[in-house]
């Protein structure tokens, strides 16, 4: 079999769902709408509200951040309908990367597959560092304070908390879904009174003249937004580097884009719903559209209570100091206490996500196999979860967040992008697969989903371009070395060859 054929090689539906069944590789069916939902909810309530809020209005959108998330969110919607079709359509472990193998052949399958390890790992990484800034600013003052040369790896020698959360995490997801889920309900409960009061409290102190001019004009970037600091939109075009008005709007969206990732997740754990056709849409659409509006509603009460030329840009904990500007201290320490919960079931829900596809490229033979064997009581690819976890924990002690976040940002666009285009390709190949949900207006929503995403990629700095380009050619390099000379579709067709050559 000749390579080219061997990489476009497709796994069918039908190929996909037999594998769910194999003994050993078997994933437990727990999960129901609402824990869909909820686990939605779980991991895009993080540091889209606790940390970027304030950040991207500081640096990029002034009081339109609240703009900044309306886009992201109509991207992310475009998106979300493309996913909810696939995710009913095949309900397997994998998410982009099982969707993929199924539509655009297996070399971009493993593409998709590493650019998700990519979000994953190192979204759970930059969000147990959120959790770790979060926790110095609540334990700040007290006898538990946090030593400066652990709290933070940018000025100490590393993040300590970020790294105990992220094993701490490990420990439960190995402790099975249903044990993850109902933590995660737990927690999200928290998220959601902390936001109430966020939203009730902040509101009394919303200053009209910090929301004017509400799209602030646009200004020069400086030496600080030069070079590859820069959107690639605009290297590209060779306008000169600015900050602020609609520009920068787009270029928050970007940034904030990382709140959005939850949707995501959710298809990720297709495989362990007890109704996938009916759940996964109603989990992915109903918990995207719950954060869109709570994100709008914080954005415009923490934008409202200081005025955005006064925002720490570097701050940690950036919502905890609106409110200690405004002198409502209580409320700081209410924020943090939310944050740091919350940010541990983003982290936990990221590390899931991670653990799923990593399941499903074991299972296919593209990574080690024997990372795809499940715990006998616990029905969780164990092993896998132990080695993200601890992968997890190493990068959030020794980098920081927001070369994190950004790289995050541009590997979700990509797998959407993927996803919507297989949308088209699989209802041309295989139009008579039962699908329970289908995208309205197919061709116009997926042609609008491309370009939305690949636009928010282009306000991404060109740095992060640069970092995604060379992670993507090394897993390349891996596939080429591993990936391809493992993978169990090539060995099955390399067989079925030599038992038609024998007749």
């Amino acid at each position: 079999m000749s390579i080219t054929s061997a990489v476009l090689r497709k796994k069918t539906v039908e190929q996909s769902m037999r594998d769910t069944d194999e003994p050993g590789h078997k994933l437990k069916k727990n999960l129901g709408s609402l824990d869909l939902t909820v686990f939605g909810i779980g991991v895009c309530i993080g540091a889209g509200i606790f940390v970027l809020t304030g950040q991207v209005a500081a640096t990029n959108a002034g009081p339109a951040v609240a703009l900044s998330f309306v886009v992201a969110g109509i991207a992310c919607a475009l998106a979300a309908v493309c996913y909810a079709e696939f995710a009913s359509t095949v309900p397997v472990a994998g998410s982009a990367y099982t969707f993929s193998f199924a539509t655009l052949g297996e070399a971009i399958a493993w593409i998709i597959g590493w650019d998700l390890i990519l979000e994953f790992t190192l979204g759970a990484a930059a969000l147990s560092v959120g959790f770790s800034g979060y926790l110095a600013t609540l334990l700040d003052g007290t006898p538990l304070e946090i030593p400066a040369s652990v709290a933070t790896a940018e000025t100490g020698v590393v993040n300590l908390p970020a790294v105990v959360i992220a094993l701490l995490v490990t420990v439960v997801l190995i402790g099975g879904i249903k044990l993850s889920s109902r933590v995660n309900q737990v927690v999200v409960a928290i998220k959601l009174t902390v936001i109430a009061i966020v939203i009730v409290v902040g509101i009394a102190y919303v200053e009209m003249s910090n929301l004017t001019p509400f799209i602030p004009p646009s200004t020069e970037a400086g030496e600080a937004g030069a070079g590859l600091k820069q959107p690639l939109v605009t290297l590209l075009l060779g306008l000169e580097p600015a900050v602020f008005g609609i520009g920068g709007v787009f270029a928050g969206a970007a940034i904030v884009f990382f709140a959005f990732i939850g949707f995501d997740v959710v298809a990720t754990t297709a495989e362990e719903c007890r109704n996938p056709q009916r759940n996964l849409p109603i989990g992915i659409i109903a918990s995207l559209a719950i954060v869109t509006v709570l994100y709008v509603a914080v954005s415009l009460v923490v934008s409202g209570m200081q005025d955005y030329r006064q925002i720490d840009p570097n701050s940690a904990s950036p919502l905890a100091d609106a409110f200690d500007a405004v002198g409502i201290g209580w409320m700081a320490n209410v924020i943090s206490f939310g944050a740091c919960i919350g940010l541990t079931v983003v982290v936990m829900i990221l590390m899931l996500g991670q653990t799923r596809v990593g399941f499903a490229m074991a299972r296919d033979g593209l990574l080690p196999t024997g990372l795809a064997k499940v715990h006998p009581t616990f029905g969780t690819p164990h092993v896998l979860t132990a080695i993200v976890g601890v992968g997890v924990a190493v990068i959030a002690g020794f980098v920081g967040l927001s070369a994190l976040a950004d790289l995050v940002n541009i590997g979700t666009l990509f797998a959407f992008i993927l996803v919507s285009v297989g949308v088209l390709i699989l209802r041309r190949t295989q139009p008579d697969l039962h699908r329970s949900f289908r995208v309205p207006a197919a061709p116009l929503v997926v042609t609008l989903s491309v370009l939305a995403c690949l636009w928010l990629m282009l306000n991404l700095i060109a740095e992060t371009w640069v970092r995604f380009g060379i992670w993507m050619a090394l897993g390349l390099v891996v596939y080429a070395l591993y990936g391809f000379r493992h993978s169990r579709m090539r060995a099955g067709a390399e067989g079925d060859a030599q038992r038609t050559a024998v007749r």
